[in-house]
């Protein structure tokens, strides 16, 4: 028997519906250029295929069954997936990517890396190039990038080693400021300043897991110390907005909820807390993992041109662009096409 998947075929599910455009077989026959009983002799080898009746011929039209109704339906959206992809497959032999993952720390704002995305896809002609984020944490952000599993790392803090990893590139978005906070309710709120190592031992710290598979990196915690570790950034502020302990947030992550009396900031007696952050793409594995070609695939490309713009890379770390005039607004990313 003909399985099901050589049966239809493209030609076969148009044929399908000319014939249910037309309303008869023998209209339909005239438009596809053949004889009415070769098309019908085409339908009912289909439906012994299928085990189905697809047209009631039961008066002088062609009426699709509920079964045949179900098939049209998804033949036409079948011939869209196929016209679809064939555009697609032309448009990327012009450069684009199929896929290009874009892996982002949780110090990077969301409003902002959306709307590249929407900026992205704005292009006209649209790129075919299908974008997946990806969340990372610490070490785990750049790990993405360097086994081949992301196409560009945003928000990356770790020292770069060009020799480890030859053929990458960064480009850096800014400077990173971390503040100790803590619910208004929590017993830290109330201690003498600055807060020592000794005074903070006893409490309960919160800890983002580091999303690297191959070893991590943790900030901050003290031997023997009680810690409550969660997936996410936005978790740990949810986390210490509830009093369940206290620990170092992202400024700008921290500033609406320090405004709003939700969290309160302490002096520590340890040194202040800042990371240099960077965008970074390239390296042997991410070229293999997306592109054949030596040069960035146009995808990527769009997307580290984007980083050009100080008000870009400001917006994805949430702060305030450096210099700008006052009849410029810095809230959305200046965008590059």
């Amino acid at each position: 028997m003909t399985e099901p998947s050589h049966t239809l075929t493209p030609e076969t599910l148009a044929m399908l519906a000319t014939i249910a455009e037309a309303g008869s077989f023998a209209a339909a026959a005239r438009r596809l250029n053949l004889v009415p009983s070769a098309l019908t002799y085409r339908v009912r080898q289909l439906e012994d295929t299928l085990d189905v009746l697809l047209f009631d011929r039961s008066a002088r039209q062609a009426r699709p069954t509920p079964a045949g109704a179900e098939l049209l339906r998804e033949s036409a959206r079948l011939l869209a997936d196929v016209d679809a992809v064939a555009r697609r497959v032309r448009r990327v032999a012009t450069g684009w990517e199929p896929q290009l993952t874009v892996i982002a720390d949780g110090i990077i704002c969301t409003g902002p890396m959306l709307e590249l995305v929407e900026a992205f896809y704005a292009q006209r002609p649209a790129p075919p190039t299908r974008i997946k984020l990806l969340d990372g944490v610490l070490s785990g952000t750049l790990e993405a990038l360097t086994t081949g599993r992301a196409d560009l790392a945003l928000g990356v803090a770790a020292p770069l080693d060009s020799q480890a990893v030859p053929g990458l590139q960064s480009r850096e978005l800014g400077e990173m400021s971390f503040i100790f906070a803590v619910a208004p309710h929590h017993p830290l709120a109330q201690a003498p300043e600055p807060l020592t190592d000794a005074a903070l031992h006893p409490h309960r710290i919160i800890a983002v897991a580091d999303s690297a598979q191959r070893g991590s990196l943790s900030y901050g915690l003290l031997p023997g110390q009680d810690v409550l570790t969660v997936p996410t950034l936005h978790t740990k502020l949810q986390a210490q907005l509830r009093g369940l302990g206290y620990g170092f947030l992202p400024e700008p992550l921290a500033r609406p909820h320090l405004e709003a009396g939700q969290l309160v900031t302490r002096r520590v007696a340890r040194p202040a807390r800042t990371l240099r952050t960077y965008a970074v793409w390239g390296g042997p594995q991410q070229a293999a993992h997306t592109h054949p070609a030596a040069t960035p695939g146009r995808a990527l490309a769009w997307w580290v041109a984007q980083l050009d713009s100080a008000a870009t890379r400001a917006a994805l770390l949430g702060l305030a662009p450096a210099a700008t005039p006052p009849s410029q607004a810095p809230a959305r990313p200046a965008l590059r096409t």
